[in-house]
């Protein structure tokens, strides 16, 4: 029997028991193949290649497919050797040479070696590359600082940029600078996001639309071979169900628990698995038009917004209120010294008034779900009726996680005032380069959906990432944080603990603080 139509059949059989112990008293759970991991994710992927995505829901997946030169140490955020063995860097900061490992081979046979990291890097950066056309590719601003990548020689590869650049081997470790096979890219062009192969512990074997992505075990993996003979990833958008699965016995792994769901698993049958990590949970004003382009009116909804309640009450103390756009897991270059927005509808009512706006209409976007994106339909509801309270007349517009993408990330000039947002980052550069510079609004390739332009905030964070000195770069992340807090760009609100719950089956299982889901080690009886 071929492992498709295994998997196949436990599904269909694990939806059978769900339904049983969903429908009837005394219901038996269901019970999912031995040895095949089904795993229920918050959303149907975009797309398979690491080039072409940003959310963490498709990156859970792609680390377990796909390399990368670096990875993340398990349990850290610091880079170790993975695809390369070593690397070294220039005195003055604009070259790192990579040794890379040798016996590896891609998923399709064809090898690991240097010309294949030179095509991933040029295929992103190069324009006029022959499979340029293969993207889009939304993150290439993490290598933005590269100039050229050479093959030395087969096991050896140059990257040289055109200055200092201090997260680039954080970002190498990030899903973007995952490798993919040249070959395969050849091969399917476009598709190649429906078509993976990378070099990782599992091969794909199939993805059934709006069902599930199957993987298998590597059984040519250069390293230990993984634990589990599969990996079933099945989207479960509506978190209600995702839990009713998992309490059923259709799934066996569930990421991003609601926090009202999680006391139903603490029993004996199932491990809740917690670890804190950088992320931020925020709300997009758009600075263009509306009223939100009026500073005093941004700080109002700050004020408004009772981000404690949705702290304790929404999200059961899952998460700590945010005071601005980087999180506290940077510990280093965090600024301790802001407080966040308090909860002031008296103040909000003045400032609305100072702005001379009364009933300001806002349309607000929200997503029934998605990466880090906490409870959002009821994080949503709250925040509606806060802002209510202190004048706000606020239409909320629901979508799909990727439907919700496409509407905000191109930028909500005409479209709506303000957005849900989540990022979970890798560099305290990530989010604020990404989404808070002038350079990174829609229009330039960026996440800057709401517009913001602070040239001070520019200045600092251009020299933030070409500072080589640690200490000097906390000092200006610090300072960065400030100002985005006064000019309030966003809504600060929440800096979430990650969660997942498994079931007793499942072992060698814990989550990683870059929120990535590693599944190379884990078993299933």
């Amino acid at each position: 029997m071929t492992l498709v139509t295994w998997t196949r059949r436990g599904l269909a059989a694990a939806a059978t028991g769900a339904l049983m112990t969903l429908g009837l008293p005394g219901g038996v759970a269901a019970q999912t193949p031995p040895g095949v991991l089904i795993v229920g994710q918050i959303a149907e992927p975009k797309a398979l290649d690491p080039a072409a995505v940003t959310a963490v829901n498709d990156f859970r997946i792609l680390v377990n497919l796909y390399e990368g030169l670096v990875r993340y140490a398990p349990g850290t955020l610091e880079v170790e050797p993975h695809l390369a063995t070593d690397w070294e860097i220039s005195e003055d900061g604009t070259e790192y040479t990579f040794t890379l490992r040798e016996g590896v081979a891609f998923h399709d046979g064809t090898p690991f070696n240097a010309e294949a990291v030179v095509f991933n890097f040029e295929r992103m950066l190069d324009e006029d590359h022959p499979y340029a056309d293969t993207g889009p590719f939304p993150l290439a601003f993490f290598f933005g600082a590269v100039e050229s990548v050479e093959a030395v020689d087969p096991q050896t590869v140059t990257f040289t940029l055109n200055e200092p650049f201090a997260p680039f081997l954080s970002n190498l470790a990030y899903p973007t600078g995952l490798l993919v096979s040249p070959s395969a890219v050849m091969e399917s062009g476009a598709d190649f996001g429906r078509n993976p192969v990378g070099t990782g512990p599992f091969r794909f074997v199939e993805w059934r639309s709006n069902e599930a992505v199957v993987v298998e075990r590597n059984p040519d993996y250069w390293g230990d071979p993984a634990g589990l003979e599969a990996v079933v990833f099945r989207p479960i958008t509506d978190a209600n169900t995702r839990t009713a699965e998992m309490l059923a016995g259709g799934i066996d792994m569930m990421v991003e628990v609601p926090p009202t769901a999680l006391s139903e698993f603490r029993t004996e049958a199932y491990t809740i698995h917690e670890q804190a990590g950088p992320h931020v949970w925020f709300l997009i004003l758009n600075l263009r038009e509306g009223p939100f382009a009026e500073q005093l009116v941004r700080q109002a909804a700050n004020y408004a917004i009772d981000k404690e309640a949705i702290v304790n009450d929404v999200l059961e103390g899952t998460a700590e209120v945010a005071a601005g756009p980087t999180p506290p897991a940077f510990a280093w270059a965090y600024n301790a010294d802001l407080d966040p927005y308090p909860h002031d509808p008296e103040r909000a009512r003045e400032l609305l008034a100072e702005a001379g706006v009364e009933n300001p209409e806002v349309t607000f976007y929200v997503t029934e779900g998605g990466s880090g994106m906490l409870d959002p339909v009821a994080m949503g509801t709250a925040i509606q009726a806060d802002l209510a309270e202190v004048g706000f007349d606020v239409t909320i517009e629901t979508y799909e996680w990727n439907t919700f993408l496409g509407e905000v990330n191109p930028g909500l000039e005409g479209k709506a005032d303000m957005a849900q947002m989540a990022w979970m980052t890798n560099d305290p550069d990530t989010l604020p380069y990404l989404a808070l510079r002038t350079e990174a609004m829609p229009d330039q390739g960026g996440f800057n959906s709401g517009y913001y332009s602070n040239p001070e905030v520019d200045a600092l964070l251009e020299e933030a990432r070409t500072a080589t000195d640690q200490d000097r770069r906390a000092e200006l992340y610090r300072e960065m944080q400030a100002i985005v807090q006064e000019d309030a760009p966003w809504v600060f609100v929440a800096n979430w603990k990650q969660n997942a719950v498994t079931s007793d089956r499942v072992e060698n299982f814990s989550l990683e603080p870059s929120f990535l889901l590693m599944l190379e080690d884990v078993t299933k009886e």
